[in-house]
């Protein structure tokens, strides 16, 4: 089986809107978590989100394409150019046969599926955009990605609640290294800071008032955030054929199902992606220095994934630098593996740990190396990113440190 590598991101996020904005904010542990700002939250309980910030979608395409494009297609395809571009790669027709695209994404068109629920039930609209449906169709980020960019191989959206994105990454990975495809467009996609949104998750109790804090005793909860993250995956022999930098190699992942409970999540099921990761690698668990934790900084959550750690990784779990970058981004739902892939991408690249911030004490359970507040340079030989979604849909994506 072919090696795969990733030589292009491009990131959309509340801490920067270019790949390079967003590991500075995370290296400096910069937090993108603020009083929301995209509509009136006077009848919210819970009045906070991580929103990509000074995006106007109207700044990076058409009149008549920005038209078409809800809020999440358009932080999709921006990721999407910057991934190409950072490649260096030329997609050539040939090339554009033998490319897939592959996207995962929580709810799709969320935006434009609130304002025309609010058009028709409040204001009593009796005609919506004729492009309503194009808009909020899950499919409608990874077509625009395909249309802006000429490809034409194998494409499609992936589903999976806060695994969308990791899962869809997997798939990619999968593509390109069977030879099915030559190269892979992938990540993931969400903009699902609305109204009714932020309704239906305070109806599940789970949302913190104040800031994200994941594996502390005083965690209150998680906080939705929004943005893309997209990736090149070719093969490392095409890589260093024609030169290209490589950020790592993609070398493995591992999927599960809980088969359980619809929101409760189970050891058994995150452990069962963990260790499957590890084994489509190559790597045992002593290679593992990084594990970017899914970390929602639930009660439950923060709980279940220490034990999965411990469970998979045993004695060496002690050895582990883990830490939740959500603590900054927020959880982006089905995008949420894909910034975190990408920050754990530049982890691996740069030797630098991002710290999981507004760390104050260990809770009850949470007994591992969180990398409390402030970054930690140190080498990363591979690295684990942990997403356990919703449903009992579980993906962990394994890295590897580049070579040469």
């Amino acid at each position: 089986m072919r090696r795969v590598v990733i030589t292009g991101i491009g990131v959309i996020s509340p801490v920067g809107n270019t790949r390079d904005d967003f590991w500075k904010a995370l290296v400096g542990g910069k937090s993108g978590i603020a009083p929301i700002e995209q509509f009136d939250t006077e009848k919210l309980t819970v009045k906070i989100g991580a929103e990509v910030k000074n995006f106007d979608g109207a700044d990076h395409f058409a009149k008549s394409q920005h038209a078409l494009l809800d809020r999440f297609s358009q932080f999709a395809v921006v990721a999407a150019r910057e991934a190409v571009a950072d490649s260096g790669i030329e997609i050539t027709e040939e090339l554009s046969l033998r490319t897939a695209a592959i996207m995962g994404t929580g709810v799709g068109g969320q935006n434009t599926q609130d304002d025309n629920y609010r058009r028709i039930y409040a204001e009593g609209a009796q005609r919506l955009h004729p492009f309503t449906i194009p808009r909020l169709m899950m499919n409608s980020a990874v077509s625009h990605v395909t249309m802006d960019l000429g490809i034409r191989g194998p494409s499609y959206a992936i589903a999976s609640a806060c695994a969308s994105a990791s899962h869809a990454i997997g798939q990619a990975l999968q593509y390109v290294r069977s030879g099915a495809a030559e190269m892979a467009l992938t990540g993931g996609a969400e903009s699902c800071i609305t109204f009714g949104t932020m309704k239906g998750w305070e109806a599940l109790r789970v949302m913190a008032p104040d800031a994200c804090r994941p594996f502390s005793a005083d965690r209150r909860g998680m906080v939705l955030g929004e943005g893309s993250a997209v990736f090149v995956l070719e093969t490392l022999e095409n890589a260093q054929a024609r030169g290209a930098k490589i950020y790592a190699e993609l070398a493995g992942s591992g999927m599960s199902a809980d088969a359980g409970d619809i929101v409760e999540p189970s050891v058994d099921g995150a452990s069962r992606a963990i260790r499957g990761a590890l084994a489509e690698a190559g790597l045992a668990p002593e290679d593992i220095d990084y594990v970017n934790a899914h970390g929602t900084a639930t009660q439950a959550n923060d709980i279940t994934e220490t034990k999965a750690l411990h469970e998979s990784f045993g004695d060496h779990a002690k050895n582990l630098a883990v830490s939740s970058t959500k603590s900054m981004h927020g959880h982006a739902m089905g995008a949420a593996g894909a910034i975190e892939c990408a920050a754990t991408a530049l982890a691996v690249r740069d030797g630098v740990i991002p710290p999981t911030i507004n760390f104050t004490e260990p809770g009850d359970g949470c007994d591992l190396d969180y990398t409390p507040n402030a970054a930690r340079e140190m080498p990363i030989r591979a690295a684990i990113c942990n997403s356990f979604a919703f449903g009992g849909l579980n993906a962990v994506l394994a890295l590897r440190k580049a070579e040469g």
